[in-house]
């Protein structure tokens, strides 16, 4: 697991409204995950809440591939790069993807994949993947920095109760 690492008061702010937006999912009755991009100069330029419920649902709309898709169409490269992810839970394998093709530069978690699971259990709508976001993005040509867990107690009382 990797050591949480210090936030800045910006950092704090924007993850606790990827949080904010977990809790707005929730009580619109999807999973309760949200994330939003931010740019350099501390601009909201999207966000997602998850969408991916069943029935009616995507299961792709995760709250991340939600944000960073919205951006990609609103920013160009050079803009991306310059941004930063902040999301109520680590990205997942197809989320980590979707950071590093849309050429996010930077991002910033607060409940750790590893924590999720002992929250969701071997719940059916949440099938977590045991792979690290940093793994994911290693593999790139491209860096992407990565911040978190942070703020993970505060994230994780979303998911109180949700699960079971």
């Amino acid at each position: 697991m990797a050591t949480p690492s210090p936030l800045s008061a910006r950092d704090q702010t924007f993850l606790r409204r990827a949080i904010a937006l977990s809790a707005q999912a929730r009580r619109e009755g999807h999973h309760p995950f949200g994330a939003l991009v931010v740019s350099a100069a501390g601009e909201v330029v999207a966000e997602g809440i998850n969408g991916a419920r069943l029935p009616g649902g995507d299961p792709t709309r995760h709250a991340e591939l939600v944000a960073v898709s919205r951006a990609a169409r609103q920013l160009p490269p050079d803009a991306l790069a310059a941004c930063t992810l902040y999301t109520s839970a680590e990205p997942c394998a197809m989320c980590a993807g979707a950071t590093y093709w849309c050429g996010v530069g930077r991002v910033v978690y607060a409940l750790s994949e590893a924590r999720l699971l002992t929250l969701t259990g071997r719940h059916p709508e949440n099938p977590t993947l045991d792979l690290p976001c940093r793994d994911v993005f290693i593999r790139g040509q491209r860096v992407v920095e990565v911040v978190g867990p942070a703020l993970e107690d505060e994230a994780a009382a979303v998911h109180v109760g949700f699960w079971a």
